[in-house]
């Protein structure tokens, strides 16, 4: 498994307003519950319950502007120097002493005329350079206190089911194309992946096994290819209907539905789509020509699904 990606920095200043669409004020020191920030107005329910922004994004700003800005200036709760947060992606975690942050959003629409913020500088930052966590455990915060910042590794599991490339009669094409196909999608994002693959016979008792077995090791996303159709030794389908506490049936149909109007035999595919906990599993044929077509179409929500298991809305 990869190891995430770290870095450290430190709090240059704590912010707060008793109203929302207003510059906040620093203040010698605050304390995070489970709502946010305690004497904040943007504290309270919900994925959006703290943010932050980088001294470095701020200065740069004000390279071009007519004063100087200071912290709390974006209505930003925690101000901070030393993180790169260019490399801050959603689900990644802050740490801030006791206080642990998830984070939820990276922007936010801009409000314009209607913001004090937006008139009093003239744009806002917030919405491509903010970043907004929900608190995962609580504690004290003051400037000069250290952050760390650890990346949140999207694991994957792929699952080539074959009899024959199994017995070694021929390689396996179709889960390598399915890896390389994730990481072209994942690594421009600068998004860390963890991918493991293995090869199994057509055996729904060892299929159904190893998506559980990834399951409870946190993966994300199972992609199991092959065993798809109707011959006698086709569970693939099986094997994820018996572990599958919700399916996704819009994503499959619409792929048979585009390939097939070019090849009917598309049509005849078993595919699906479903949720175990937090775990997407998808069961996908296992032609490469298959995987390209597939995982082409799977690619295009998979991030967004992660997310919305984790209770984070990213529209």
């Amino acid at each position: 498994m990869s190891e995430p990606f770290r870095q450290s920095g430190e709090i240059v200043s704590v912010n707060v307003s008793l109203r929302k669409g207003v510059a906040k004020r620093p203040v010698p020191q605050g304390v995070i519950d489970e709502m946010g920030l305690c004497g904040d107005a943007h504290a309270g329910v919900g994925t959006r319950q703290l943010s932050l922004l980088s001294r470095e994004a701020i200065d740069a700003f004000a390279a071009g502007a007519p004063r100087e800005i200071a912290p709390g200036e974006f209505a930003e709760n925690l101000t901070t120097r030393g993180i790169d947060m260019g490399r801050v992606a959603i689900l990644d975690r802050f740490t801030i002493g006791e206080a642990v942050l998830e984070v939820t959003g990276i922007g936010k629409e801009c409000h314009g005329e209607g913001c004090e913020i937006y008139r009093r500088v003239g744009r806002c930052l917030m919405p491509k350079e903010g970043i907004f966590c929900r608190v995962l455990a609580g504690g004290s915060v003051r400037p000069g206190q250290g952050i760390s910042h650890a990346a949140r590794v999207l694991r994957f599991r792929i699952i080539t089911a074959s009899d024959r490339v199994r017995r070694g009669e021929y390689p396996d094409r179709s889960g390598p194309r399915a890896k390389e196909m994730i990481e072209e999608f994942f690594l421009p994002k600068r998004r860390q992946i963890a991918i493991e693959t293995s090869v199994l016979p057509d055996e729904l008792v060892l299929l159904k096994e190893a998506i559980e077995a990834a399951h409870k090791a946190g993966t994300d996303a199972i992609v199991v290819t092959g065993g798809t159709g109707v011959g006698p030794r086709d569970v693939t389908p099986e094997a994820v209907a018996s572990v599958a506490e919700k399916t996704i049936p819009g994503i499959m149909e619409a792929i048979r539905m585009k390939f097939g109007r070019e090849n009917p035999k598309a049509l005849l595919s078993r595919s699906v789509a479903a949720v175990r906990g937090e775990s997407l599993i998808y069961a996908i044929p296992g032609s490469p020509k298959a995987v390209e077509e597939y995982m082409g179409e799977i690619l295009g929500t998979l991030e967004h699904l992660i997310l919305m298991l984790h209770g984070i809305d990213a529209h």
